[in-house]
C-alpha cells in the first residue's frame, strides 16, 4: 500500500481512538498521513520502527526514576539533538510525529511523544505531563507525585527543578503550580491536544483551510469530543465553498445546542440559511 486514501486515514484513527487502550504513536502517525498522504502504510512503519530503534539505545535499567530521566536526555537530547525552538511554532510539521523524528525538531507536545514513546518501549515509568501552555514529561511511579522527575523534551530532555515547573505554569498564566497538573496526560487527550494546536495554525492561514478541515474531522472522530467542533467543521466547508455540506453541518450543530442555547441555534440556523442562499 503506496499511500492511504483520506477515507481509510479517518476510519484507522476512529477504529484506534475507540480501542480499549489506544496507542498514542498510531494515533500521531495517523494525523501524519492525514497531512501527507504519501507517508502510507510503509512510512507509518518505518517511523514506529525508528521509535523500536532509539529505545534499543537506551540503557538497559538505568536506575532510578532519576537515572532513566537522565538516560533519556543524554540519548535523545544529547547524542540525537531531539529539540525546539521558537521557529518550531510556525511549521505544520512540527506538529506531525513523522517530521518530528526525521528533523529532531518539534513542538513541545510532539518531542514529548517521542520522548514518552521510546522511554516506554525501553521499560521506563513514563507518560506525559500536560503542564498549561508547555507539555512536559514525567518519569516515575504515575500514582506517586512526590517520587515525579520532570523533564522538557524542548529544552532537550533538561530535568526540571520544582521551580523550573513554576516558572513554565506562571508563563502560561497560571498562578501557581497545583498537583491536579502532574498526573498522567491520556493519550486520547494528547491527540486532542496536538489536533488543536494544528487547528489553530490553520486558523492562522486561511489559505490553508485544507489543513483546519482535516484537522477538525479528526478531532470529532475522538469520543467525547466538544459539540463546537461541528460548528467549526460548518463554517470551514462554508469557507472553501461547500456551501450544502457547511450549512448541513451548522444545522447538526444547532440541534445539539438548541436545547440550552435557543439563542445561539437560531442564531447558527440563520448562518446556515445564509450559507444555502449563497447557491443562488
Amino acid at each position: 500500500m503506496s499511500a492511504y486514501d483520506p477515507a481509510e486515514v479517518r476510519r484507522l484513527f476512529a477504529e484506534e481512538a475507540r480501542a480499549e487502550r489506544p496507542d498514542l504513536a498510531a494515533l500521531c502517525l495517523l494525523i501524519g498521513a492525514a497531512a501527507d498522504p504519501e507517508l502510507g502504510e510503509a512510512g507509518v512503519d518505518a517511523a514506529q520502527m525508528e521509535l523500536d530503534r532509539l529505545a534499543g539505545e537506551v540503557p538497559f535499567r538505568p536506575g532510578g526514576v532519576r537515572a532513566w530521566a537522565l538516560a533519556l536526555e543524554e540519548l535523545l537530547g544529547g547524542r540525537y539533538g531531539f529539540r525546539g525552538s521558537g521557529a518550531d511554532y510556525q511549521r505544520l510539521d512540527s506538529s506531525l510525529l513523522h517530521q518530528v523524528l526525521l528533523r529532531r525538531r518539534g513542538l513541545p507536545i510532539l518531542l514529548s511523544v517521542v520522548w514518552v514513546e521510546v522511554a516506554r518501549r525501553a521499560g521506563a515509568p513514563v507518560y506525559g505531563v500536560a503542564l498549561p501552555g508547555h507539555f512536559v514529561v514525567g518519569f516515575g511511579p504515575p500514582e506517586d507525585l512526590e517520587r515525579q522527575v520532570l523533564v522538557d523534551p524542548f529544552d532537550g530532555g533538561r530535568v526540571l527543578s520544582g521551580g523550573d515547573a513554576e516558572l513554565l505554569v506562571a508563563g502560561a498564566g497560571a498562578t501557581r503550580l497545583e498537583p491536579s497538573m502532574l498526573v498522567p496526560a491520556e493519550p486520547l487527550s494528547v491527540v486532542m491536544r496536538i489536533l488543536n494546536n494544528i487547528r489553530s495554525w490553520a486558523a492562522a492561514r486561511p489559505e490553508r483551510s485544507d489543513v483546519g478541515l482535516w484537522a477538525v474531522e479528526l478531532s470529532l472522530l475522538v469520543p467525547s469530543h466538544p459539540a463546537r467542533l461541528r460548528y467549526e467543521k460548518g463554517a470551514l466547508l462554508v469557507q472553501r465553498g461547500d456551501f450544502l455540506g457547511g450549512a448541513a453541518e451548522l444545522e447538526e450543530y444547532a440541534s445539539l445546542v438548541e436545547v440550552v442555547d435557543e439563542p445561539a441555534a437560531a442564531k447558527v440556523r440563520r448562518e446556515a440559511h445564509a450559507a444555502r442562499a449563497m447557491l443562488n
